[in-house]
């Protein structure tokens, strides 16, 4: 029985050690490529920052969303702390830029927003976070409305 319990951790275990990798490219406000491992052997990887969705870059704030996301992190250090894999075989991971929490930061920013689909008790302080962006920006949820209204999502404010 406690053979059985210890293998059943193991992944959990496996995914929650970071990976330093280096940030080669932003696609939009919650999606980057890295470049993990050594010269030569490395491989790329897709990442989707857990937790968080940002307008797509063709959407309005898209382009800012990006932006702001590779004023963080493009061609610097990141680690990735891989959750899972999502449908598209992309890593769903947290993620920290020059020691900051990219999903706290880009919430932070007004940049994306919680992504109530895809969290977990450990992040309540992206709701504390996004709870202070929108007492201090009151058009937060009008603009949030008005994009979720145009991909077809249903955001809870």
């Amino acid at each position: 029985m406690l053979r059985a319990l210890v293998l059943a951790a193991l992944p959990l275990l496996a995914n929650a050690e970071a990976r330093t990798c280096l940030a080669v490219s932003v696609n939009d406000g919650d999606t980057l490529t890295a470049r993990c491992g050594a010269a030569g052997s490395h491989e790329r990887i897709k990442v989707r920052i857990a937790a968080i969705d940002a307008p797509e870059k063709n959407q309005p704030f898209g382009q800012r969303a990006r932006r702001a996301l590779n004023e963080l992190c493009l061609h610097d250090m990141a680690k990735i702390y891989r959750r899972s894999t999502d449908r598209n075989g992309q890593a769903v991971a947290g993620v920290e830029c020059r020691d900051e929490d990219v999903a706290r930061h880009m919430i932070a920013g007004g940049w994306a927003w919680v992504y109530d689909g895809a969290t977990e008790l450990g992040d309540a302080r992206l709701y504390k976070a996004q709870d202070v962006m929108r007492d201090a920006r009151q058009d937060f949820g009008e603009t949030r409305q008005r994009l979720c209204r145009g991909i077809g999502a249903s955001p809870k404010l």
